[in-house]
């Protein structure tokens, strides 16, 4: 009897998928990977299975597994190599727990709706901030601000730029919207740095930052409302762009 000898050799880890259908079946095996991942079948830094393996094991198409493996990519937790494969980033440990703290948030359109949120409560405790900070609040917003301005690597600069919106946010006195952006800003340190990497300066970025930390030390809630909601605006479009890329990468 004949034999199709270019089946693949079954994944340690990895079996076919019970589809429900109350949701995509990408959805699904963006799940089975998260879980592949999380039993330590493969490392940071390690290259996944190929697509044909993924498929063959999950029993699903192709482009199933394409879309799966693209949510892990807009999670930050999975890059894609020319040529060479999907690999698990070296910080997924890191962001794992995030990721299954707010219950796998799975897709383009969750990513579209994080940044929307994102936005949202951005632009209220900014307004909050400016009626209640403390001058020590201020003194920690100030200080993220001068840490950006000398940050000479994508790591010190988005590490400064978290800092000064968790700042803000802290300075809002709203600990429910604070404990909201603290909660996702694992996955907003990835998103940042990518945007970071792609840029050609730091410097537009950081200078969005200037008014809004200067109406909030005037006490000026409208004008620091205002500021947050230019940044965020252009923040969003960056980030938006930058998630558009990877989507098409994931699909080259």
């Amino acid at each position: 009897m004949a034999t199709d000898s270019t089946k693949t050799e079954p994944i340690a880890g990895l079996g076919r998928l019970n589809i429900v259908h109350a949701e995509p079946a990408s959805t699904e095996v963006a799940r089975a990977l998260l879980d592949y991942i999380l039993s330590g079948q493969v490392g940071p830094g390690q290259k996944l299975p190929s697509e044909r393996q993924l498929s063959e094991s999950f029993g699903v198409g192709r482009s199933v597994v394409r879309e799966g493996i693209k949510s892990l990519g807009l999670l930050g937790l999975i890059e894609f190599r020319h040529g060479g494969g999907t690999f698990l980033r070296g910080s997924a440990s890191d962001l794992l727990p995030r990721v299954i703290e707010w219950g796998l948030m799975l897709g383009e359109r969750s990513a579209t709706d994080l940044i929307e949120a994102r936005q949202h409560i951005e632009t209220v405790t900014t307004k909050l901030a400016a009626e209640r900070r403390t001058a020590e609040d201020l003194t920690r917003i100030e200080n993220a601000l001068q840490a950006m301005e000398a940050a000479t690597t994508t790591d010190a600069f988005v590490a400064a730029d978290v800092e000064f919106h968790l700042a803000v946010a802290d300075a809002s006195g709203n600990l429910v919207m604070a404990n909201m952006l603290k909660s996702i800003s694992a996955l907003l340190r990835v998103w940042i740095h990518r945007v970071m990497d792609a840029a050609e300066s730091f410097e537009p970025s950081r200078c969005e930052h200037v008014p809004v930390f200067e109406h909030i030390r005037d006490r000026k809630p409208a004008e620091a409302q205002a500021a947050m909601e230019t940044h965020m605006a252009a923040a969003s479009d960056r980030l938006r762009a930058t998630l558009v890329e990877s989507a098409v990468e994931a699909t080259a």
